[in-house]
């Protein structure tokens, strides 16, 4: 017998219906009262027998699938209704509600951010300031709701910023609450720290209440790459370091020759005191985890070099070639006119040209005065290159019998490779590397201890260091074997950072660093003096287009590496010999660079696979003419 079906709404029925199953003669299914005082039925969800009717897998997908295509025409009418008032030019309050409706469930609609500023705009012009503010109000907890949505939403940040610039009485001590309590929940949400930089700049908050933020945050969390990252731009501002400017040096003229250079100041430098400080911070960090990145990527920004101020480092100038050459310290391009050459006292009309085409910002540029301007080695000239663009110049003298002159700052003046410590730090950075080697020793194949004993290293004596650099190089590979191409790399530019130190320090033009497993070349507008370089035995496998930086080389010697590609050896007007032994040139064109030197007169392709080319002779004399020695 079935008990007809009715709806139970209240206490007594549902009393009823529990006494009432107790006299029946099979089992009844319960509902909980939460299911029964919602007024589902009992005999709605279970069969006869005691059996619960469950819905089939397709019976559920087929119902979802309705559900999302219901609430997809209800989505789609909105965002069309949005689209045709935006159209319309239509800014009112309506509109207003129908964005927010839809940003409800989807902040991250770029369109309706834009459209719904559009009508934020429009109304400020019909209202007095008061209710602006309301409305802003409004927007701003309009806002929250959405952040709570998707507390990463681009959308939502970029507006909450544009909203807080406009509000008539901005709050920014609630901004910032704002952010303090996002962070607490994820402190790596970079929207929400770009937005509190914004806060903290629009409301000045001070630079050190900023930094003690910075403390609480990483004494709360190591591991907080924004927090460590944040308290790096924070300190040269608390904390600024002021270095004294470098000398200049000059060459092929008396001593007296050169003006001074614009003084050469540092940014981003820290200074010493709070360097220390900081070096205890961060060593309590990477000792509680050894294997956490962030603290190390922080210490090494400690050891690293600080950013170099924009300046004319070298001027150059070949009466030969009647050439002026200028090397930056950052790339630069000079074809915007910032650039002007001054020859005794006259601005000269040339153009400026970077080494290759390749690049429209090059650290290097080149000029060619007019023919005779300064070919008669009888006279003398003085030569100014100005940087209107960073109000600095330089100058360069050439002088009677001279058939070349420079100025330049050296690598070892502008400490571009270490740092001149005091006494105290270099105390305090040997106890560093000292602690760094005993975590070493307990943690073997941490690659972040072998990576900052090398910067410590470095930093220190990076000459005096080489050879242990180079051992601890070998280990990083094997720990970490995955990266070992990178480390071969950076092994490869500290080398070559030590050979110009070296050569600097013997006042030579020769560069010599064969048969030390370069995998790379770098720092090549360091090298524009160089007369004479040599590569062989490496791991080298093209000469980039950086290497038409070398305006003074005359001989080239790269044997023994696995060059397949010559690109860089480009409108060099001094190369004179080029030795490529047991390489990988393996076609005509790729020598097609060598034509642009025009005083190439040896050339050695011994061990090449063009050479095994046929006519490869006869085609060699056509295509570089000026080749007397060809070696195959």
């Amino acid at each position: 017998m079935l008990v007809p079906y009715f709806r139970v709404s209240s206490l007594y029925s549902l009393l009823f219906f529990f006494f009432w199953s107790l006299l029946r003669p099979y089992p009844v299914f319960l509902f909980t009262c939460k299911q029964i005082s919602e007024g589902a039925s009992p005999y709605t969800s279970a069969a006869m027998h005691g059996r619960v009717k469950v819905k089939t897998t397709a019976q559920q997908e087929e119902e979802k699938r309705k559900e999302r295509e219901k609430k997809l025409k209800v989505y789609v009418a909105a965002r069309d209704a949005c689209f045709s008032k935006r159209k319309d030019g239509v800014f009112d309050d309506e509109a207003l509600q129908l964005t927010q409706q839809l940003l409800s469930a989807n902040p991250d609609f770029a369109t309706l951010w834009n459209y719904r500023r559009e009508i934020l705009t429009h109304l400020e012009t019909v209202k007095d300031e008061d209710e602006a503010q309301k409305i802003y109000e409004a927007e701003l907890s309009f806002l929250e709701s959405c952040l709570k949505v998707n507390p990463k939403s681009y959308g939502s940040w970029h507006h909450r910023g544009w909203v807080s610039a406009r509000l008539p009485r901005s709050n920014w001590a609630r901004e910032l609450s704002l952010c303090d309590r996002c962070l607490s929940l994820d402190d790596r949400n970079f929207h929400c720290w770009d937005y509190r930089r914004m806060v903290v700049k629009m409301s000045s908050v001070p630079v050190k209440q900023e930094l003690e933020f910075t403390d609480r945050l990483i004494g709360s969390n190591f591991s907080n790459y924004s927090s460590w990252h944040y308290r790096s731009t924070l300190l040269p501002l608390l904390h600024p370091g002021s270095p004294e400017p470098p000398p200049s040096r000059c060459g092929g003229d008396p001593p007296h020759s050169c003006s001074p250079p614009s003084p050469q100041t540092h940014f981003h430098r820290v200074c010493e005191e709070q360097l220390l400080k900081e070096y205890e911070l961060v060593q309590n960090a990477f000792f509680t985890d050894p294997n956490d990145q962030s603290a190390w990527f922080y210490y090494r920004w400690l050891l690293g070099r600080a950013e170099r101020e924009e300046m004319i480092s070298c001027a150059y100038v070949s009466r030969e070639q009647e050439r002026v050459a200028v090397t930056f310290s950052r790339p630069v391009n000079a074809q915007s006119g910032s650039l002007l050459l001054v020859l005794d006292g006259q601005p000269q009309r040339v153009e400026w040209r970077s080494v290759h085409p390749h690049f429209k910002h090059s650290p290097v540029w080149i000029s060619d005065l007019p023919p005779g301007t300064i070919s008669d080695i009888a006279n003398e000239h003085n030569l100014t290159v100005h940087w209107t663009e960073k109000h600095t110049h330089r100058d360069c003298a050439l002088y009677t019998g001279r058939s070349e002159s420079w100025c330049r700052d050296t690598a070892t003046d502008l400490e571009l490779f270490r740092s001149e410590l005091s006494v105290e730090k270099t105390s305090v950075l040997q106890s560093e590397l000292q602690s760094v080697n005993q975590l070493q020793e307990l943690e073997p194949l941490n690659k972040w201890c072998l990576l900052t004993i090398i910067l410590l290293m470095r930093a220190l004596d990076p000459l005096g260091y080489e050879k242990e650099t180079l051992a601890h190089f070998q280990t990083l590979k094997e720990v970490d074997s995955m990266r070992s191409a990178y480390y071969s790399d950076l092994c490869s530019k500290f080398m070559i950072e030590n050979t110009i130190l070296k050569m600097e320090y013997a006042e030579v033009r020769v560069f010599s660093i064969s048969d030390r497993n370069l995998t790379t070349l770098c720092h090549l507008d360091q090298l524009l003096l160089v007369t004479h370089i040599n590569l062989s035995s490496n791991q080298l496998r093209r000469l980039p287009p950086q290497f038409a930086m070398l305006q003074c080389l005359e001989v080239v010697e790269a044997d023994n590496n696995s060059i397949e590609n010559l690109e860089g050896v480009y409108h060099l007007p001094k190369l004179e010999e080029v030795s490529l032994k047991n390489n990988k040139i393996s076609t005509l064109a790729d020598l097609q660079p060598l034509a642009s030197c025009p005083k190439l007169r040896r050339l050695d392709l011994r061990g090449n696979p063009v050479t095994q080319t046929a006519n490869v002779e006869s085609e060699l004399a056509e295509l570089l003419p000026s080749v007397a020695d060809l070696l195959l």
